[in-house]
């Protein structure tokens, strides 16, 4: 989630070597810093669900999933964003330290306050990628999750799965059943929403 900006302008390496120093994540876009505010237990269990899900798929393979900490540099200069859930297969990120640069996959757990800068410029930057592959939207108020994949004509084609239904990311051959994504998270009812 982001919050309002830093007022001070910032190279993108003065940004690298002065977040390293704080006690809060930021993002970075076009010279501004965003401190990172918490999410909720619905928001970090489903990233956590997801994770634990291509960790396994994953194992033993040259891609590897990252979590919440990992910080995604869409180029050297920017911008830098903190996704849930990043897969990467990319030799260039095998050995890498604090930035991935490569990824093939980028999940976003969406929440009131971000998802239309999610849906929007969010994906718009990550979309400079050359790397990226599919991008993973999943509600965090019901079972559903989108999925942007980028077909073999640059085209990015929407796929969108619900209850009952099994997800499929197919840059890493991935299924699973979307029940285990909302796996002991506690999501509001309707009669809750409306407070009767």
């Amino acid at each position: 989630m982001v919050a309002t900006p830093e007022p001070k302008y910032m190279t993108p390496q003065e940004y690298l070597d002065w977040e390293e120093q704080q006690p809060i994540k930021y993002e970075y876009i076009n010279g501004e810093v965003y401190a990172m505010t918490g999410g909720t237990l619905a928001h970090a269990t489903i990233a956590a669900n997801l994770f634990y899900q291509l960790k396994n798929h994953l194992r033993g393979g040259s891609c590897r999933p990252f979590v919440f900490e990992a910080k995604l540099g869409v180029s050297e200069n920017g911008p830098f964003h903190y996704p849930d859930v990043i897969v990467t297969c990319d030799e260039r990120d095998k050995n890498a330290k604090k930035v991935i640069y490569h990824p093939s996959i980028i999940v976003e757990v969406l929440s009131p306050s971000t998802e239309s800068f999610d849906r929007g410029k969010k994906f718009q930057q990550y979309r400079r990628i050359s790397t990226f592959k599919e991008y993973v939207l999943i509600s965090a108020e019901q079972i559903t999750v989108e999925v942007f994949r980028l077909n073999d004509r640059g085209i990015w084609e929407l796929y969108t799965y619900v209850e009952g239904e099994e997800i499929y990311l197919s840059s890493v051959d991935f299924r699973c059943a979307i029940e285990l994504l909302y796996e002991d998270v506690l999501l509001e009812t309707e009669e809750e929403e409306t407070g009767k």
